[in-house]
């Protein structure tokens, strides 16, 4: 198998310093070729299985490294967070079902954690998510404090101040949709119904303030799972 420093070098080479301009050159040449012509071509423009395996891998330990960023972001926030008398009770730093509620849990305070930059466009998937863990802080029951740690509040705040119908963003998560439903009935209707009860039970914080690294980042775009 492949490893991803293999994978890496083979696509550079492929690339080579742009990959908008190499595949338009290979567009371009192409143009009019029968089977025999394009296939005989392939070799000389870089166009083999191996390659096709290399990005395969690559894509494939791209996931891994969204797990890596969200692990060691919340590591990294831990000493600046923290307060003198603050203990950690556990940490949820893997993705998935861990059985735990949130990314972390301290003798003081809940939190989660969402290392992601906002385009500023439509993004619902990443809306939702929003809503989803901002909507299980403020429902959660416990004396504690509660953060949500953002990447920006820009874009966070528009949507949670904004008019999208609550329906719409929990349309995919029929279980929360009638825990709401059931807690709430038709009392909100719109997002910044809701935000406007429970903003005062929930810090929104801006992760970049706390580690210098995510300032001007590029992570997170075009990934709607965080």
């Amino acid at each position: 198998m492949i490893s991803i420093l293999e994978a890496a070098k083979a696509i550079q080479r492929f690339e080579q310093d742009s990959l908008t301009d190499r595949i338009s050159a290979i567009e371009n040449k192409l143009a009019g070729a029968d089977s025999s012509v394009v296939q005989s071509v392939y070799p000389s423009l870089g166009v083999t299985s191996d390659l096709l395996e290399s990005a395969i891998t690559f894509k494939r330990t791209a996931g891994q490294i969204n797990v890596l960023i969200h692990s060691i972001g919340i590591l990294l926030s831990l000493p600046e967070i923290l307060e003198k008398d603050e203990v950690v009770e556990y940490l949820s730093l893997g993705a998935g079902n861990t059985g735990r509620p949130f990314d972390l849990e301290t003798n003081h305070r809940v939190a989660e954690f969402k290392f992601i930059n906002w385009q500023g466009g439509a993004e619902s998937i990443r809306q939702n998510s929003l809503f989803k863990d901002f909507f299980l802080l403020a429902e959660y029951e416990t004396p504690k404090q509660k953060y949500l740690y953002v990447l920006g509040k820009k874009h966070p705040m528009k949507f949670l101040n904004g008019g999208r119908s609550l329906e719409s963003v929990m349309s995919r998560n029929n279980k929360m949709w009638a825990e709401f439903q059931t807690k709430y009935g038709s009392r909100f209707k719109k997002v910044r119904e809701y935000f406007e009860y429970r903003k005062s039970v929930v810090q929104l914080v801006d992760v970049a303030e706390i580690i210098p690294q995510f300032v001007n980042s590029q992570i997170g775009k075009g990934n709607e799972q965080e």
